[in-house]
């Protein structure tokens, strides 16, 4: 624990926090929004992810010629500032905008910053080094995510859009004390080239398919449910992230012990949404 570990850690709880806040109260905003029709929830969520996959494909180019620090910060500016623009407008050209910068700007704040957390971190503990970052991610969602939907439906959406944002504005001034890395002359390899490849590319179909699940479920969920249970959601987004903060840690101690392969068949399996027929 280095201090700049710990602020790396302040900038993964800024983010964090930022991030499922309105993941959780952006659907049942879009309800409220003029013109918005009822697959509004799904485009704004499809949105801020396809914008966060875009971002963190080109997020290694940017992070070659500006370095990791600035674009964790760029990121953390991305992910807070667009929020405060609901307060104003409640359009639904102005909410798919802030979702997508949004998403550019989580994607921005992933990259760079889990690249400085590998240099942070001993190779021979990076997986525990990752599953303690993956756990102080997981806080903020485990209370942001069911939080988000209580402070909308107790206090109006304004109050979450701010807490949204200053969660990811004031974690920028942790920035300037992570080490910084020079300018790179030459760009790396392609992120789709390396993609390809057997070694990265099984493993991005694995996360891409646990994150689908995943998303699928905080997105729906809260319209799925009859007002008079909206209790039951929150439990239930306050259930979700807590098992996952969990794993998070479980998975990174055996990844140094045992190595990760194990792990990737499991993760899928449970993350898939699984729906009773109603009747």
């Amino acid at each position: 624990m280095t201090r700049p570990l710990l602020l790396r850690l302040v900038t993964v709880v800024g983010s964090s926090a930022s991030f499922h806040l309105m993941l959780s109260a952006v659907p049942a905003y879009t309800q409220s929004a003029p013109g918005a029709g009822s697959g509004m929830a799904g485009l704004a969520t499809g949105t801020l992810m396809l914008a966060t996959v875009a971002g963190e494909l080109v997020a290694p180019w940017l992070a070659a010629r500006c370095g990791y620090r600035l674009l964790l910060g760029a990121g953390l500016l991305l992910l807070g500032a667009p929020a405060l623009a609901l307060i104003v407008s409640q359009s639904a050209a102005c909410l798919v905008a802030v979702c997508l910068v949004r998403g550019l700007g989580f994607a921005f704040a992933l990259v760079a910053g889990g690249a400085l957390t590998a240099e942070l971190t001993p190779r021979e503990r990076r997986g525990e080094g990752l599953a303690l970052i993956g756990v102080m991610s997981g806080v903020p969602s485990l209370v942001g995510l069911p939080l988000g939907a209580w402070l909308a439906l107790h206090t109006g959406y304004g109050p979450v859009c701010w807490v949204a944002a200053l969660a990811a504005l004031a974690s920028i001034a942790a920035v300037p004390g992570l080490p910084g890395r020079e300018a790179a002359s030459e760009p790396p390899p392609g992120t789709l080239a390396a993609a390809r490849s057997g070694a990265l590319g099984r493993p991005t179909a694995v996360f891409a398919v646990t994150a689908v699940g995943a998303g699928i479920v905080v997105t729906f969920l809260p319209s799925a449910v009859a007002p008079e249970h909206a209790g039951v959601v929150a439990v239930a987004l306050f259930v979700q992230p807590a098992a996952a903060t969990a794993a998070r840690w479980v998975a990174g101690r055996r990844a140094d012990r045992h190595g990760a392969a194990g792990l990737l068949v499991p993760g899928p399996a449970s993350a898939s949404p699984r729906a009773r027929p109603s009747h």
